[in-house]
């Protein structure tokens, strides 16, 4: 609402305010005037023919009392025309007067929004004088403007880890291929070198790339496809491919799967299982373990996998939940994007469940994912 759009609706509750005043005075004097003329009416009648001495003259008594009756109408009819100006007059200044004040804090919230925007989204409205309606609008607009700059400053952050890990493998690819071409006696083996190393890169980019797409879709948005899934199976499926590496790295594994069915895109459940095995495998230190849960309750079906690691901060563990967000000697850049864990949450959110994570003593972590039971 802008300034002209202020005054006009103050304009207009100012003249409903009056007009609805102006009318109740109205329908007040209108009934008094008649209650005064049935009252003269009222009056006993004297016989016709009897006359009364009004300043020493003789006057019927009939015309006297038609007399007093006119007088007094008109008397009613010229105070309550006085007093309906005043009370109409003081009803506008009134209305006009407490609206101003009634719409100071909407002015306030219009003009606090008309000022915001992307750079400038720390302003804020504050307590207003009022503590009604409009304080709890007030209330609420700043709490949105929190959600929105928690928003943007993620999104802020998200775009420049984004760039920051797209850049490092787009100039690996870049030195790789100025150094090579700079070098007029390069031959067909420094060529193979270079050609390895920019596929690795190009590999590199474009799992990055799948993961932010993956996470796009995820993230706030709904299921492709609901189905009856079994957590056992699709931990078996995904732990096919990363069992290889897993044996390789001779990481001892132990899995208590039972029956957990839930219900949700296989897709999307098989990646949990599969992003929550894949860090628990590349994050892991050589000859380590691993242990996978799945359980089956009432109302919650439960995926669990714990895997030894290096020594987690408490505090920093929930910020791994955070896309590109790594901690530990072994998430550097050459393990991943640090959206395995970003990916998880979102598809866990998507199926209406929680994950949450905690270090394991001696090193590791642990993540353990709720999700609806099947009926």
């Amino acid at each position: 609402m802008n300034l002209s759009g202020a005054r006009s609706l103050r304009a207009r509750v100012t003249l409903l305010a009056t007009g609805l005043v102006a009318l109740v005075s109205l329908l007040l004097l209108w009934l008094t005037w008649n209650l005064v003329g049935d009252a003269v009416s009222a009056v006993p009648q004297l016989p016709p023919g009897t006359t009364v001495r009004v300043d020493g003259v003789e006057v019927d008594a009939s015309a006297v009392t038609e007399h007093l009756r006119i007088y007094a109408r008109n008397r009613v009819l010229l105070f309550g025309a006085v007093a309906f100006c005043f009370v109409v007059l003081a009803a506008g200044i009134l209305a006009w007067t407490f609206t101003a004040r009634v719409l100071q804090p909407l002015r306030e919230i219009t003009g606090t929004a008309r000022r915001l925007s992307i750079e400038s989204m720390g302003e804020r409205i504050g307590e207003v004088r009022t503590k009604d309606e409009l304080a709890e609008l007030a209330e609420t607009f700043d709490d949105m403007l929190d959600r929105l700059q928690a928003a943007f400053d993620a999104q802020r952050h998200f775009v420049a880890n984004a760039s920051h890990e797209l850049r490092t493998p787009l100039a690996v690819i870049r030195t790789e291929l100025d150094v090579t071409l700079a070098d007029e006696h390069a031959d067909e083996a420094e060529l193979r070198r270079m050609a390895g190393v920019v596929r690795d890169a190009t590999e590199r980019a474009e799992r990055l790339v799948g993961s932010l797409l993956l996470l796009a879709r995820t993230d706030g948005a709904g299921l492709v496809a609901r189905e009856p899934v079994d957590l056992a199976v699709i931990v078996a499926s995904a732990w096919r491919a990363v069992r290889a590496e897993a044996e390789k790295r001779g990481i001892r594994t132990e899995f208590a799967t039972q029956g957990a069915a839930t219900f949700g895109d296989p897709a999307l459940l098989e990646r949990i299982a599969g992003n929550l095995l894949e860090n628990a495998v590349r994050h892991n230190v050589d000859g380590g373990w691993l242990d996978v849960v799945t359980q089956a309750g009432p109302q919650w079906s439960v995926l669990r996998v714990r895997s030894s690691g290096g020594l987690l901060d408490p505090a920093a563990v929930p910020e791994l939940f955070e896309p590109f967000r790594r901690a530990g000697v072994a998430r550097t850049a050459r393990t991943g994007a640090g959206l395995g864990l970003s990916i998880v949450r979102a598809a866990v959110q998507a199926h209406g469940g929680t994950v949450s994570a905690e270090p394991v003593v001696g090193g590791g972590l642990s993540v353990t994912v709720h999700l609806p039971a099947l009926p």
